[in-house]
């Protein structure tokens, strides 16, 4: 796999889906009080990095992703990227885990983390799927770029660049009110 540019990942802020368990996949949910207090993090950890750098800035379509980008970006420009919305999660969507245990019993018992469960949802993208689409948007990649999307997104991406297998990748951290500064394999996150 090549190289790819710099990249500064922001996972948008808390929503109120997230503070209740609910797989959001790719429905929508407004940022709580935190979320927004996340997104003014970012924004603090961002403002020199936009200043002396000035990289391109491309969000994910979804509001939670747009609202994020509206106050960690400040008054700089984006670009609205489709293949930055979280993963399609099917069936899954709008349903908390307890649902989901309830409902699909043998796919919950199963499913260890967030990423296996969202991509094993019936009707939903898949791994293969959603994986390729990651990979597509960092191939499309010219410049040092900042990218504000979503938490599964954020793993599968990172996974990517720092060449980890499903499991390990799977078991990252989802942070919210960091920047993933994303440079040569690796990974290092400014709080």
């Amino acid at each position: 796999m090549r190289d790819f540019p710099k990249i500064w990942f922001l996972r948008h802020g808390e929503t109120a889906w997230n503070a209740e368990g609910r797989v959001q996949g790719q429905l929508e949910s407004d940022l709580t009080e935190r979320g927004v207090a996340h997104a003014h993090r970012q924004a603090e950890l961002l403002s020199p990095i936009l200043a002396d750098q000035a990289p391109p800035c491309l969000v994910s379509p979804l509001r939670r992703a747009q609202h994020t980008a509206r106050i960690a970006l400040g008054d700089r420009a984006f670009v609205t990227e489709p293949r930055l919305a979280e993963v399609q999660a099917g069936r899954f969507q709008g349903l908390t885990r307890s649902d989901i245990a309830a409902a699909y019993p043998d796919i919950h018992a199963t499913a260890e983390t967030n990423l296996d469960l969202f991509c094993s949802a019936p009707e939903g993208e898949g791994f293969a799927n959603f994986q390729g689409r990651v990979l597509n948007l960092l191939r499309s990649l010219e410049t040092p770029t900042v990218l504000v999307a979503h938490g599964l997104w954020g793993q599968v991406l990172r996974g990517l660049i720092c060449g980890l297998e499903f499991a390990e990748m799977a078991a990252l951290p989802n942070e919210q009110g960091c920047v993933y500064v994303l440079e040569n394999g690796c990974e290092t996150v400014l709080q």
